[in-house]
């Protein structure tokens, strides 16, 4: 290999690109074969670079006209359309308002799918950026404008050099976050799969406080079940003076809200990890009435069905037994939402290999740290095997969900190579 370094060099160089080496500069010898052929089948970083400021468009684009959980018209038409130019078979309102779209190429029988999210927040933004929304109280505060982008930046990059042999899926999907009954199910009961196949899906998420550009994997469970539970107590109203006529409400969620907390330090094995978040508590109108009732509202976060199913059962024998000692009922509505992810291990394995070629292993993080947010990419892990991606935003940026949060622009390239180089090398 030494000895052709001059050559190798130069012929990467053409390579990145896009420019194919004539077949008498291949000098003689299988390493230096290998390498070429590697080098010159799959994407680099450097290969996505004039998409640049036609991708940062699109972003500022979507970041400015955000739109709510299956409302988002203009931003699948945009997706549709530009998906359309590239030579891609569009198919539009797949469980609601969610854009597939597919491209084929060669003789292969082998099909992948990769999904980007497309919904905002009811949020008011608070960046003062010069794209900021400008659809009062909605924003981008979660970078599925960043996510939409990148994968249509892969798309871009697969259609004009079409190195790869069988059929690739591109999923933009609607409602991630309102939780149960979001884009993913809509989309899974709308046929995604059987009308779409995909022998393996891929997904990412931008993670601010992570170095930009770093690629974060771990098999198996990554991000929580997330589960909410609202509590309605009832007690009996009367005069603020005269509570021993009463049956107090609010005393009852005060002494649960302390209860409630021994469910995660005292009935879950210390080696696994969950979390009770008592999010609301809402009662009373005037400070000389005792109310009728009171309404708690809690996040519940799990990694196993086990875990899942004890803090349940716990959860519900703390609220009716607390009720109950003070002269009080409880009603509970215990809404099961999105599942565990749980990245399949061989998947895994593959998308972290193909993040070390691309950025090298100094930028790729193996195992990373559990996640204890949700995403309905779960449902489609269930029914295939996959991975879902996490990608550094920068440290010391606004987190998710914040109202000053902004996708970083940095990514955009980079996730449309990476997208490209797995698609590539799935479907060699």
């Amino acid at each position: 290999m030494s000895e052709h370094a001059p050559e190798l060099e130069t012929l990467l160089e053409r390579n990145t690109r896009n420019t194919p080496a004539p077949a008498t500069d291949i000098p003689d010898g299988p390493p230096l074969q290998q390498a070429l052929a590697r080098h010159r089948r799959y994407c680099e970083l450097g290969d996505t670079l004039d998409s640049r400021d036609e991708l940062q468009a699109i972003r500022h684009r979507i970041h400015q006209n955000p739109e709510l959980a299956f409302q988002e018209l203009q931003t699948a038409e945009l997706v549709a359309s530009r998906l359309e130019a590239w030579g891609y078979e569009v198919t539009r309102g797949v469980g609601g308002t969610g854009v597939v779209g597919t491209l084929r190429s060669g003789e292969g029988g082998r099909s992948i799918g990769i999904r980007a999210d497309m919904d905002a927040l009811p949020i008011q933004e608070l960046t003062g950026l010069p794209y900021a929304s400008a659809n009062a109280g909605r924003m981008h505060a979660c970078g599925h404008d960043g996510h939409t982008t990148v994968l249509l930046g892969a798309a871009r990059q697969l259609a004009r050099t079409r190195r790869f042999r069988g059929t690739v899926h591109l999923i933009f999907q609607p409602a991630e976050e309102i939780g149960a009954g979001g884009g993913a199910e809509r989309m899974l009961a709308d046929g995604l799969f059987e009308r779409f196949p995909c022998d393996a899906i891929f997904g990412l998420h931008n993670h601010p406080g992570v170095e930009t550009g770093t690629f974060m994997f771990r098999t198996g469970p990554l991000m929580a079940a997330c589960d909410t539970v609202v509590i309605t107590i009832r007690g009996k109203g009367g005069h603020a003076a005269r509570p021993h006529q009463s049956v107090d409400p609010i005393l009852v969620a005060g002494s649960l809200v302390m209860a409630l907390q021994s469910v995660v330090a005292r009935n879950i094995d210390p080696n696994e990890t969950a979390v009770v978040t008592i999010g609301t508590l809402h009662a009373g109108h005037a400070a000389n009435v005792i109310p009728d009732s009171a309404r708690m509202e809690l996040s519940v976060r799990s990694f196993s069905p086990e875990v899942r199913a004890a803090l349940e059962s716990r959860i519900r024998q703390i609220v009716t037994a607390q009720a109950e000692s003070y002269g009080a009922s409880a009603e509970i509505d215990y809404q099961r939402g999105y599942p565990v992810l749980v990245n399949s291990e061989a998947e895994t394995e593959f998308a972290r290999q193909v993040a070390e070629e691309l950025v090298g292993p100094d930028k790729v993080v193996a195992p990373c740290a559990r996640v204890a947010g949700s995403e309905d990419f779960a449902y489609f892990l269930q029914q295939r095997p996959g991975c879902f991606v996490r990608l550094g935003n920068g440290v010391g940026k606004p987190l998710l969900h914040n109202a000053g949060y902004d996708f970083n622009d940095a990514l955009l390239t980079v996730g449309a190579a990476y997208w490209t180089r797995l698609v590539e090398r799935y479907l060699e």
